[in-house]
């Protein structure tokens, strides 16, 4: 075995989102002195990112004071108009904004990439001194003889699918450091690891997700209302007795983000998301919008939907939990970029402080208590119920409940019941026979796609001669239990047609695994009832090539 480089450094940041490369900004703007690293696993910083995005811009502002007149992109296209839509089958009713809490406004915000944001925030962290490094996923956490984190380790390069070392081979990198921060995203895969080794969801509900599906389309000039914002609930997940919503942003030079969201803990094994998003673009209020139109980009990932009742312990020794890797998403706002963004600023100030005072590789409780006594807190307890009440009691009395709790904490600081409680999501899933098989329509081709050809659009790609990054652990239990009880849900979560059951008809089926097509949403990771698949990270630079997403 090759024996590993290392290099270190103050801080090492995993994860080149918002949180990682706030808190790699406030960390240098705290003390220039600090040496601090980031890795990012994307093929550049930006690459791997998805989002819808309305940006709430509180953290920016507090980072980045004068971000509107420094060439940041999200200044591009502040929201001029919020609708709320209710779907029928065909028709819809609009839900005006003004029974709704003034915090769920979107007034002050911005539409556009957040990818391109974080390559702008990259740029800031970089003129700083910020080392950053994409290509390089970490791969392994190392620790220190008393247990504490003492860095990562990044991918080894250059491995092939059997496991041997290819001509081009080269051990991983060591990065050392005081502390460590985990900005991995929602279901990081480290992030697993840390929860399960320091315990940290001992006092906190489970970590709930959903399935975000996303493209980008070039419309007509005439169609296009430069901030306009439009989020729907009801059609089609109503359906399926499963929940969720669509959204669609005009940004910048005619183009919109639209998307749909499904919620993981759906019980129906037959429901698709991928085609709950291409029916919902049918519906006569989306088409409109799209016709005559181009679909230039394609995307998914799982997004955050626990809520306050989530949020694990922060700290651990030698390290922290920033961003998504903790689960700081608004469900009811469809936002956390800037809670994420906060959050890594926190952990910034608190680490500089303490390598300040001489120490390193402990527990940063301080973090910790800062981020629960932080507006953080303050926003996401007043919509702590909305997810759960929506999950429990369906989208139309779920969000008739859902608002008069969140109203009632607004005005009087206490809701119609406690912090309410979450069931992991594979843990919902039911049999097949339970259910009767969903009948999708096929697409036309012009406004829905099928899953290979919306792929290509992610611009996805991993070297195929390298280790499978989606690992069974027991193929026998996945024949029996995945494909004989649950009808083989993989083949219909999955949003890139990564997993095949083969001759099924022939009585002897196989799993076929095409890697290739993964684009990194975890979904397989989080939904499998039997919790068999584990993602991993791939080859470095491997998965998406999100251009503008």
């Amino acid at each position: 075995m090759s024996e590993r480089e290392s290099m270190p450094y103050d801080v090492v940041i995993v994860g080149g989102g918002p949180a990682g490369l706030a808190a790699a900004i406030r960390l240098k703007q705290v003390n220039a002195d600090l040496s601090v690293c980031v890795l990012e696993k994307g093929s550049e910083v930006g690459a791997h990112i998805l989002s819808g995005a309305v940006i709430d811009p509180k953290a920016l502002d507090e980072l980045l004071p004068d971000w509107r007149d420094q060439g940041c992109p999200m200044a591009e296209t502040p929201v001029t108009d919020n609708w709320h839509w209710v779907l029928s089958r065909k028709g819809k009713f609009s839900i005006p904004h003004w029974p709704m809490p003034p915090f769920l406004s979107n007034d002050g915000n911005y539409t556009g990439s957040l990818g391109n944001l974080c390559r702008w925030l990259a740029g800031q962290a970089e003129n700083l001194g910020v080392e950053i490094f994409p290509g390089f996923p970490a791969s392994e956490v190392l620790y220190n003889e008393d247990g504490s984190v003492k860095g990562v380790a990044t991918q080894d390069m250059g491995v092939a699918k059997d496991g041997s070392h290819k001509g081009d081979y080269m051990p991983g990198m060591e990065l050392h450091a005081k502390y460590t921060f985990f900005a991995e995203g929602a279901r990081g895969h480290l992030t697993k690891q840390l929860k399960a080794k320091y315990d940290l969801e001992a006092n906190c509900e489970p970590q709930v997700y959903g399935i975000g599906i996303k493209e980008l389309w070039d419309i007509d000039s005439d169609k296009h209302v430069p901030g306009r914002v439009i989020h729907t609930q009801g059609w089609p997940l109503s359906e399926s007795d499963s929940w969720g919503g669509g959204f669609l942003y005009h940004q910048a030079n005619n183009q919109v983000a639209l998307g749909f969201v499904t919620a993981l803990d759906y019980k129906n094994p037959w429901v698709y998301p991928f085609e709950e998003f291409q029916r919902w673009k049918q519906h006569p209020e989306i088409r409109a919008i799209l016709e005559g139109g181009r679909r230039v980009s394609y995307g998914a990932r799982a997004i955050n939907e626990g809520g306050w009742q989530s949020v694990p312990k922060l700290d651990f020794p030698g390290g922290a939990l920033i961003g998504c890797s903790a689960g700081f998403v608004n469900v009811p706002r469809i936002k956390g970029s800037h809670t994420a963004m906060k959050s890594g600023m926190l952990a910034a100030e608190a680490a500089a402080a303490a390598i300040a005072a001489g120490r390193e590789h402990d527990a940063m409780a301080e973090y910790d208590a800062s981020v629960r006594s932080s507006w953080i807190a303050k926003e996401l307890k007043l919509v702590q119920n909305a997810e759960p009440m929506v999950a429990k009691w369906g989208g139309d009395l779920g969000t008739i409940l859902a608002g008069a709790d969140m109203w009632l904490r607004t005005l009087f600081g206490f809701g119609l019941w406690k912090p309410m409680k979450h069931h992991r999501d594979y843990e919902m899933l039911q049999r097949a026979d339970l259910y009767q098989p969903i009948a999708y329509p096929k697409p036309d081709g012009v406004i829905t796609f099928d899953r290979l050809s919306s792929v290509a659009q992610s611009f996805t790609n991993h070297a195929e001669d390298q280790p499978v990054h989606l690992q069974v652990k027991d193929l026998e239990l996945q024949k029996v239990s995945e494909l004989g009880v649950f009808a083989g849900p993989s083949t219909r979560y999955c949003p890139a047609g990564v997993y095949e059951w083969l001759g099924v008809e022939e009585g002897e089926p196989r799993y076929q695994i095409n890697s290739q097509n993964c684009v990194h949403c975890k979904t397989c990771d989080i939904k499998d009832p039997n919790q068999n698949i584990t993602w991993v990270t791939p080859e470095g630079g491997g998965g998406p090539n999100y251009p503008n997403m």
